[in-house]
């Protein structure tokens, strides 16, 4: 997390968030805060109870993973603040470290040049559109970074993901694996296009597609920037 995160958690008066985010920051709380946790798929509950502890007057912080503007609480916020026609209500998004950052440090260097980020759950948008944007992410040779993989229901999409890429890669591609990435219990692994889905991958995972020019270094993945060696 940010600096301006790590003091404001510890400044708030409620904290709210997801039950397993709150569990990753649980020292840094203390008593004398309130704490709600919820469920997942309870986003949009937990966007309106900030709301309506925020016009009580209570400073109040919700949490997301990584970054709140990555696949995060940011925007369902300010949605449901501008549904509410609370444009009044001030609202602070603090930045954090998303995990495409996070998963990319623990590799290397693999996202040095142009990357797309894809989220693989087809909960909120349809799976044929993100088939669609996988397609053009990996004929434009873009590094790739995929979210949320494979859950314990949802197993078919990284290997139709992996047999895509196939289409417009070398199978030799280079691919980082990071699980937990920066969470104390990290797991990396770096393997390719063709034997990927080898590795352990579920919802704590990240996976980096390289492009054609990406390479591993000893125990680093690098993707080139383009500079005159």
């Amino acid at each position: 997390m940010s600096l301006k995160a790590y003091r404001l958690l510890q400044q708030v008066e409620v904290v709210i968030g997801y039950k397993t985010y709150i569990e990753l920051i649980s020292e840094l709380l203390s008593s004398d805060q309130e704490i709600i946790k919820s469920q997942m798929t309870e986003e949009v509950e937990r966007a309106n109870q900030v709301i309506d502890l925020a016009r009580k007057g209570k400073s109040v912080a919700i949490i997301s993973s990584g970054d709140p503007g990555v696949y995060g609480m940011a925007g369902l916020i300010l949605e449901v603040r501008e549904k509410r026609g609370l444009a009044e209500l001030e609202v602070e998004i603090v930045p954090g470290i998303t995990a495409a950052s996070a998963a990319a440090a623990s590799l290397g260097a693999p996202l040095m040049h142009d990357y797309a980020v894809i989220s693989l759950s087809d909960l909120l948008t349809p799976w044929e559109v993100i088939e669609e944007r996988l397609k053009e992410v990996a004929r434009a040779d873009f590094v790739a970074a995929l979210y949320n993989p494979k859950s314990s229901r949802r197993t078919e999409q990284i290997e139709i993901a992996r047999d895509i890429f196939l289409k417009y890669r070398d199978s030799t591609t280079p691919v980082g694996i990071v699980r937990s990435a920066k969470r104390g219990s990290e797991e990396v692994a770096i393997t390719s296009l063709a034997d990927m889905l080898e590795e352990k991958i579920d919802m704590l995972t990240t996976v980096i597609i390289g492009n054609s020019e990406s390479y591993q270094s000893s125990n680093f993945l690098i993707t080139p920037r383009g500079y005159q060696l």
